[in-house]
């Protein structure tokens, strides 16, 4: 019985390993996902300016066409005004130019705002793609960094169950059963520390009968609170001890 109970100790810890690899290998594919679809963001906010500054440049080539036909405009009146025969006709075609001309005004106007407007938009395309550049190298770099991390994880659960599969195989059937039935009532724990006198887990005290028995570390014992099975560590044996490890329960 105490090496069925060592070795329900040492399955314990070795449950706790794999259970702990496994939520790893189940996150880090979501954090490259995260990341990835971060930077994918980035992106669609770069193209988004850069769209906006190509719209701002259309517009600017469509205010000089509307510019170049009020100044055909004025070229084909003045002509025209140059063969008035009357000053009536004289003044239609002068006014007519003045509009044509005060219309040049407002396009430069809007024009000039675009210029403007497309020199902000510009040293954000440029600022946003120098920074997606650096932002890229380092996403590219975390995420192999991460999927290395996941491959030595997956080598790590690998052996961390060959290794289960070896103690389970040296354990006694019936004690295996009990850790089994244990373990998965409790969420992945099956075995606790006690003291003296009492419970870790659960804190409940002993009998001082079942105190005596359990420090024997002669049989596998259960709390009779909260079901754990349980081991007793001497005083002065445990971080000395290389093969010890701390496996406590949630109360």
């Amino acid at each position: 019985m105490q090496q069925d109970l060592a070795l329900v100790r040492e399955l314990q810890s070795v449950d706790n390993r794999i259970r702990a690899l496994e939520e790893e290998i189940s996150r880090l594919p979501k954090y490259i996902a995260e990341i990835e679809s971060k930077l994918e963001s980035h992106k669609k906010k770069l193209e988004v300016d850069r769209n906006s500054l190509a719209e701002n440049k259309k517009t600017q080539r469509l205010l000089e066409g509307e510019v170049s036909s009020f100044e055909q405009k004025i070229s084909r009146l003045r002509e025209q005004m140059n063969e008035a025969r009357t000053n009536e006709q004289f003044r239609a075609f002068q006014h007519e130019i003045q509009f044509a001309e005060e219309g040049i005004r407002k396009i430069e106007d809007r024009t000039l705002d675009r210029m403007e407007e497309a020199e902000t938009l510009a040293q954000n395309v440029a600022g946003a793609e120098a920074a997606l550049k650096v932002e890229v190298k380092s996403v590219e770099q975390e995420v192999a960094e991460k999927r290395a991390r996941v491959a030595q994880d997956e080598n790590d659960l690998a052996a961390e169950r060959a290794t289960r599969k070896q103690l389970c195989e040296s354990l006694s059937p019936d004690v295996l059963t009990l850790y089994e039935r244990i373990r998965k009532a409790r969420g992945g724990v099956a075995v606790a520390e006690a003291t003296a006198d009492r419970c870790t887990a659960c804190n409940v005290v002993f009998r001082p009968q079942f105190s005596q028995t359990l420090r024997r570390n002669d049989q596998i014992l259960t709390c009779e609170q909260c079901g754990l099975i349980l081991y007793y560590e001497p005083p002065g044996i445990g971080l000395e001890d290389p093969a010890h490890e701390s496996n406590l329960a949630p109360g």
